[in-house]
């Protein structure tokens, strides 16, 4: 009996959502998505011990703790290229979220670093947050054929703008979402189905495919394979090292839960500035789940920054 792992790649392409080298090498995922949070912990980790000490002996410039930052994230996300057949995703400093000129400088500076280290855009994507300047640096940034990861995405309004910016993925956020709801007096959900999580995944999903767009929804932050399968057929699925062994183990069956039945619409008028923010800022669980989100990656950067700042002396 195949396990719910194997069952789940004939649906839906599995994504690794973390830096660890050991584990990318033992679940074989197409892509591996990394964020500061996570490689903060991937720089604690003994593996990755000299891309560290190199990442902060090269560094220099105006400002040599994130030049150590910017070499340490392409050191790691390096490594995981070599065990994965698609593509890595290394995020733009969250600190950058509200500025589209900074985000697109940075972008570019994360680019020519994997050039340097002989790693083509082919096998990247850049990860921005889904603010309304992110989506516009990234809609950019795919002019210049430099594919990009939107993230932090809770609103069905940073989903409408990002498919009519022509992104190449997105991550919406499933386990997130409903830690809000249940932080705000909602009972436990009493199925998969019934998480509104899960449900804003689903949404979406349809969504870019009744109206043609070819935008990849990649669903993340998952807190339980139940949330996992409930999404299977969903174009990309990244899950922690953790639910992948998960589900490695249970050889229960997996059905498909997403299916596309062909039907097409025109899409509606597009969302401008001012029809992005209120949509956005009416939903008080993505609003505050974003900037919740940013204070947090800025807050893992800095202590990246600290870790690299005691290795520069």
């Amino acid at each position: 009996m195949k396990s719910q792992l194997e069952q789940l790649r004939t649906h839906s392409a599995v994504v690794a959502d973390t830096g660890d080298i050991e584990a990318i090498a033992r679940f074989m995922p197409m892509d591996a998505t990394t964020n500061p949070s996570l490689l903060l912990k991937a720089a604690a980790l003994p593996a990755y011990a000299p891309q560290l000490a190199a990442s902060a002996a090269a560094a220099g410039g105006d400002d040599p703790v994130g030049d150590a930052c910017d070499r340490l994230a392409v050191a790691i996300g390096s490594e995981i290229v070599k065990l994965i057949p698609g593509r890595v995703s290394t995020e733009v400093d969250a600190r950058l979220s509200f500025d589209t000129e900074a985000t697109v400088a940075k972008a570019r500076r994360l680019v020519r670093l994997y050039a340097d280290a002989g790693i083509g855009s082919d096998r990247l994507l850049i990860k921005i947050a889904a603010t309304w300047e992110g989506i516009r640096a990234a809609e950019q940034l795919q002019r210049e054929g430099i594919h990009c990861n939107l993230t932090l995405l809770f609103s069905f309004a940073q989903a409408v703008a990002c498919a009519e910016a022509g992104v190449y993925l997105v991550s919406p956020f499933v386990g997130r979402i409903l830690d809000w709801h249940l932080a705000n007096g909602m009972a436990p959900p009493a199925t998969p189905q019934d998480d509104p999580g899960v449900q804003s995944v689903t949404r979406i999903w349809q969504y870019y495919k009744q109206h043609g767009y070819d935008t990849v929804v990649m669903g993340a932050s998952f807190r339980n394979t139940g949330q996992v399968l409930a999404l299977a057929g969903c174009d990309r699925l990244t899950i922690s090292p953790e639910l992948l062994a998960e589900l490695e183990r249970s050889d229960a069956p997996v059905a498909r839960a997403l299916d596309d039945e062909g039907n097409r619409l025109v899409p509606p008028a597009a969302l401008d500035e001012a029809g992005f923010r209120a949509r956005h800022d009416e939903d008080a669980m993505a609003r505050e789940k974003l900037e919740e989100g940013i204070r947090k990656f800025a807050a893992d950067q800095q202590q990246l920054e600290a870790l690299l700042a005691a290795q520069l002396g």
